[in-house]
C-alpha cells in the first residue's frame, strides 16, 4: 500500500532549515530509501516518496509557519541538483503507477505556484548543480530561478532525444507559458540532451538569475529577503501544528472522523461520505486558530485529501466514485460565514486554498463522479461543491416510502461563487454554465435557501430528480452503466467535458498530460527507451508517426 502520511520527523529526503522569514528546503536523496523495489535513486533522482515528502513539506510550511515569506528550493548534493524522475523507477513502473505518479508531482508543483500566486509565500530555486528533467521542471515551478555561473552546470529537458517521453510535470507547458520562450528555442533546448549553460540558458529565458559558485548562497538568500519583505504573511503569529490523521483501513473501508469510505467491488465503486461538524463551528478567529488542525473545514480537507490519494493508487479497479453527504446542513453554513467573515486573515485564507487544492484533486482524477443528495444530506456550501463537482448527480424529489426525514435540499453560500475555483481559474458554477451571466445571477439570489429537487433542477444545479419509486433503478443504472464502459474512454470523455470555458496554464498542464503522456506511455518507444536507460543499448523505434 502507498500511503501519503508523513511527517518532517520521518522525512529521508528533504531537510527544512529557517533563517528569519526564509526557509530552505534541502534536497539530498537517501538513494536506498525507495518506496518499491528494483532500484537507486542515484543522482538525486526521485521517486513518489520523495514527491509524497514534499508534498508534505510545502503544506506544513503555509500553515504551521506563517512567518515565512519565502522558501528556497535547493540541493543537499555538491554538483548536482536533481536528475529528475528516476529512470530505473519509471522502466519497471505499470501504466497506471507512471501516470499516478505524473499528475501527483504535477499536483505538488502547482502547489509551489499555488503558495507563491495566493499564500504569500514565494518559492525560488538555487540550481547548485546539473538540473535534468524533472529536477528542472522543479524549478519552473518556482518564481524566481538562480543558476550557477561554472561552465559546467547545465539546465536540461531531455525525455523526448534520451527517453522517448516526455517531461511528466508540465515542463513544456511551463517554458512557453511562464518562462515566456520563443519556440523554435524552446523546440532546440527540449531535443538536446545535454541543456543549456550559464549565459545562454540566461538570454533564452531559462533562467532568470546566474552567480557563481562562491556567491550562490548569499545572491540566492539575498533575493529571497526581498521577496519576503513583499510577502503579507505575520511574522509574529504562530501557525497551527498538523496532528496525525485518525485513520483505520480495512480490506473494503477506509475511516476518518469527517469521512467515510465504502468499496463495492463487484460495481468496482467507492462511496465517499463526509459528515457534517456535530456541533456549531466557531466564528471566532482566536477560537478558530485555538481548535487548528481540529477545526472541521481543515480536518476534512486533510481527510478528504487523503482518500482521494489512497484510492487512486492503491484502488484503481474502483473506477466510480459515488460522492455523499451527511448531518446538519446550518452547521457547514456557519463554517462558511466564519470563513467568509475572515477571508482576510492569513489562517483562513489557507483552510481556503487548501479546501481548493482538494477538490481540484477530484476534478482531476481519473474516476466517474456520481453525488446522490437524498434526506438527511448536508450540500450546503463548501460541500455543495462536491455535487457540482460531480460528472452527475442525482436528487431525491421528495421522500423514501414510509420514511419520516424531511426532503432533501441544497443550500448555496458564499463559497460557492469564487473562493473555491478549478484548475481553469472559474468556480464550478461559472465553468458548469460556461460564464452565462443571465444563470449565474439566478443562482447567486439563492445564497442562503434550502432549495427543493425541482428548485434545484431548474436552476441547473443537479442533473436528475427520481422520486421514490425511480430512485432506486435509476440510480443503480446509472452505477451499472459506468461499471460496463471502457474506463479508458470514459476517462478521455471527462476530462474534454470537466473544464469548460477557458485555458490556464494549469489546466493545460493537466490536459496534455492526461492526452499526450498517457499515449506515450503506452507506446513500445517508450517502454523500450525506458527499460534500455543505462544499459549501453539503443531502442529501436517503432517509425510510424500516428
Amino acid at each position: 500500500m502507498i500511503d501519503f502520511l508523513t511527517s518532517p520527523d520521518h522525512y529521508k529526503h528533504w531537510k527544512i532549515s529557517f533563517n528569519g522569514r526564509v526557509a530552505s528546503l534541502a534536497l539530498n536523496i537517501k538513494e536506498d530509501a525507495i518506496i518499491s523495489e528494483g532500484y537507486e535513486l542515484k543522482l538525486n533522482s526521485y521517486d513518489l516518496g520523495v514527491d509524497i515528502e514534499l508534498n508534505d513539506a510545502i503544506q506544513r510550511l503555509r500553515f504551521e509557519h506563517p512567518e515565512v515569506g519565502a522558501v528556497i528550493i535547493t540541493s543537499g548534493q555538491e554538483r548536482i541538483f536533481s536528475a529528475g524522475a528516476n529512470i530505473k523507477m519509471l522502466g519497471q513502473s505499470s501504466h497506471a503507477d507512471k501516470v499516478n505518479f505524473c499528475k501527483f508531482t504535477n499536483e505538488t508543483r502547482n502547489s509551489i505556484e499555488d503558495a507563491s500566486a495566493y499564500s504569500g509565500q514565494r518559492y525560488l530555486c538555487m540550481i547548485n548543480g546539473n538540473a535534468a528533467g524533472g529536477g528542472y521542471e522543479l524549478a519552473l515551478a518556482t518564481s524566481h530561478i538562480i543558476l550557477v555561473d561554472d561552465g559546467a552546470t547545465s539546465v536540461s529537458l531531455p525525455e523526448v532525444p534520451m527517453l522517448a517521453v516526455l517531461p511528466g510535470t508540465g515542463g513544456l507547458t511551463r517554458v512557453i507559458e511562464k518562462r515566456r520562450v520563443r519556440r523554435d528555442r524552446a523546440d532546440f533546448f527540449c531535443t538536446t540532451g545535454e541543456g543549456l549553460r550559464g549565459k545562454r540558458a540566461l538570454e533564452w529565458g531559462l533562467v532568470d538569475e546566474l552567480a557563481s559558485r562562491s556567491n550562490l548562497e548569499n545572491a540566492a538568500f539575498k533575493k529571497a529577503e526581498s521577496l519576503a519583505k513583499l510577502s503579507d504573511r505575520p511574522s509574529d503569529s504562530e501557525g497551527i501544528l498538523f496532528k496525525d490523521l485518525e485513520r483505520k483501513i480495512s480490506q473494503n473501508s477506509i475511516r476518518y472522523k469527517h469521512v467515510k469510505v465504502d468499496y463495492d467491488r463487484e460495481l468496482r465503486s467507492a462511496t465517499i461520505m463526509i459528515i457534517a461538524p456535530i456541533e456549531v463551528p466557531p466564528k471566532n478567529i482566536e477560537i478558530i486558530h485555538a481548535q487548528g488542525c481540529d477545526f472541521w473545514p481543515v480536518a476534512m480537507a486533510r481527510e478528504l485529501e487523503d482518500a482521494i490519494l489512497h484510492l487512486r493508487f492503491n484502488e484503481p479497479e474502483l473506477g466510480t466514485w459515488i460522492l455523499k453527504t451527511s448531518g446538519a446542513s446550518q452547521n457547514i453554513t456557519a463554517a462558511d460565514q466564519a470563513m467568509y467573515d475572515n477571508s482576510d486573515h492569513w489562517l483562513i485564507r489557507e483552510i481556503t486554498l487548501y479546501l481548493k487544492r482538494t477538490f481540484k484533486r477530484l476534478d482531476v482524477s481519473s474516476r466517474s463522479i456520481i453525488a446522490l443528495i437524498t434526506p438527511g444530506s448536508c450540500f450546503t456550501g463548501t460541500l455543495m461543491e462536491l455535487a457540482l463537482s460531480a460528472d452527475i448527480s442525482y436528487m431525491l424529489d421528495g421522500t423514501l416510502l414510509d420514511s419520516d426525514i424531511e426532503p432533501a435540499t441544497v443550500r448555496l453560500t458564499n463559497m460557492n461563487f469564487g473562493p473555491l475555483i478549478m484548475c481553469n481559474g472559474l468556480s464550478r458554477i461559472e465553468s458548469r454554465f460556461l460564464c452565462d451571466n443571465k444563470d449565474i445571477s439566478k443562482i447567486r439570489d439563492k445564497i442562503g435557501e434550502d432549495l427543493t429537487a425541482t428548485e434545484a433542477e431548474n436552476l441547473g444545479i443537479v442533473t436528475f430528480i427520481p422520486d421514490d419509486i425511480d430512485w432506486e433503478d435509476e440510480v443503480r443504472v446509472a452505477i451499472e452503466a459506468r461499471a460496463s464502459f471502457s474506463p479508458d474512454a470514459l476517462t478521455a470523455m471527462e476530462a474534454n467535458l470537466r473544464f469548460g470555458g477557458p485555458e490556464t496554464m494549469e489546466s493545460k498542464i493537466f490536459s496534455r498530460l492526461s492526452a499526450w503522456q498517457n499515449w506515450v506511455f503506452l507506446r513500445k518507444n517508450a517502454g523500450n527507451s525506458l527499460q534500455l536507460y543505462g544499459s549501453g543499448k539503443k531502442p529501436k523505434f517503432e517509425r510510424e508517426r500516428i
